[in-house]
């Protein structure tokens, strides 16, 4: 278990900007983790991004230290300087071994994210391991850790509070624009179609919503968005075109640096003097802040969302005792579950070898005394071999499943 690792980067650490800075498109992960596993002698790797964290999770045979953390960025990203390069390590969090694995538990069960009870980064982590196996990049340890984290988050979610009248980034935006009494008529104009953007529209509709128009890079996915708002789809590139004006802009886009530029942003009030609200909800942000300075804006960020789940966490801080006797349940039961692992590793090999014992029984060392059998006889005698095979292969794995169950390995 020591081989196991996590090194993360949270909001907490670097905050929200500093982490838009490790996102990578859905075509860039794969190569880029399969390049950090051949360069840093990483047997088995697992990478999850969200708004609020990036953590690597990995198994290797080398030590984790300093050197090792400067090679894994500088492997990340070649283009970061050396600067930037110390302040993320000095910044790093980092676990091993059985702690890393209840430092994983804690995440999916939402108690390190922006919002305590936030059910999205549990769907996050199943959506990261399930791509980590799918191409190859996890193996047999990340596998059965993350059994165990999800099954555990699934029964923290299900048996506490903990997440009782849920609070997730969205529905915290939508929340805060129904305090500011837009008209269901407002003018709403979306930036990106991911998910964010969807579930944000969901919200919107629901409440009465009714005026929507849709810019994506991907003009496909833009049009499946406006098809469910039953409003317009367009290019993001045509945007600077759109001059009919706006009352809410919401933005979440993967885009490097500010899509919402001045020009952009000066295009879209179309002439309108008033206050205009943007709810962006990228990381990095997607509006220029020199806007801000410049035009009168009502501006609904990501930072400005984590002010108000600090005070939501007060409120659920009654629960924790009780999630946090679920999580230690979990990771004693995982000591015995790895543990069991490693047995049934090391006597895969026990079929093989009896098979091998056997036949250079019938082959070899009886084989002129089985010639002198009947066919009746030899019958007989196949039947008693393939019956004691198969108490030999699985004799030895069930003493050894009640020997580490007795922790009879451990006096």
């Amino acid at each position: 278990m020591l081989r196991f690792n996590v090194i993360a980067f949270t909001h907490h650490s670097i905050g929200v900007e500093e982490i838009g800075k490790f996102h990578l498109e859905n075509d860039e992960i794969q190569p880029r983790m399969q390049h950090l596993k051949d360069q840093l002698n990483i047997s088995e790797l697992m990478y999850v991004s969200t708004c609020n964290r990036v953590e690597f999770v990995f198994v290797t045979n080398v030590e984790v230290d300093q050197i090792f953390l400067t090679h894994l960025l500088n492997e990340f990203n070649p283009d970061w300087d050396q600067n930037h390069i110390l302040h993320l390590i000095e910044n790093a969090k980092q676990w091993n071994g059985i702690n890393a694995v209840n430092h994983l538990i804690e995440v999916s069960s939402s108690l390190d994210s922006m919002v305590i009870g936030e059910r999205e980064i549990i769907t996050q982590m199943k959506d990261a391991f399930e791509f980590a196996r799918v191409n190859k990049l996890s193996g047999d340890t990340i596998r059965i850790v993350m059994r165990q984290v999800v099954q555990t988050a699934k029964r923290v979610f299900t048996e506490t509070s903990i997440a009782e009248k849920p609070v997730s980034v969205v529905s915290l935006a939508y929340h805060e624009l129904a305090d500011r009494g837009l008209s269901d008529d407002a003018r709403v104009l979306f930036v990106g179609a991911g998910v964010t953007n969807t579930n944000m529209g969901r919200f919107l509709l629901k409440h009465g919503f009714t005026n929507f128009t849709v810019f994506n890079r991907s003009l496909k996915r833009a049009e499946l968005l406006s098809e469910m708002l039953n409003g317009q789809a367009k290019k993001l590139s045509s945007i600077s075109g759109h001059n009919h004006g706006f009352d809410l802009l919401v933005c979440c886009t993967a885009a490097n640096g500010h899509p919402i530029n001045e020009q952009i942003y000066a295009s879209l009030l179309a002439g309108e003097k008033g206050k205009k609200i943007v709810i962006d909800l990228a990381v990095p942000s997607d509006l220029d802040p020199a806007i801000k300075e410049k035009y009168p804006v009502d501006h609904i960020s990501v930072d400005y969302l984590k002010q108000i789940s600090e005070k939501n966490l007060k409120s659920r801080k009654k629960e924790l005792i009780h999630v946090r006797q679920i999580i230690f349940e979990a990771v004693e039961e995982f000591k015995e579950i790895f543990k069991m692992r490693q047995v049934e590793l090391k006597m895969r090999s026990i079929p093989e070898k009896v098979k091998e014992i056997k036949q250079n029984a019938l082959e070899n060392v009886f084989s002129k005394d089985l010639e002198k059998l009947d066919d009746e006889s030899r019958e007989v005698v196949d039947k008693i071999l393939d019956y004691m095979e198969k108490k030999y292969v699985s004799v030895p794995m069930i003493m050894a499943k009640q020997m580490v169950a007795n922790k009879e390995f451990e006096k």
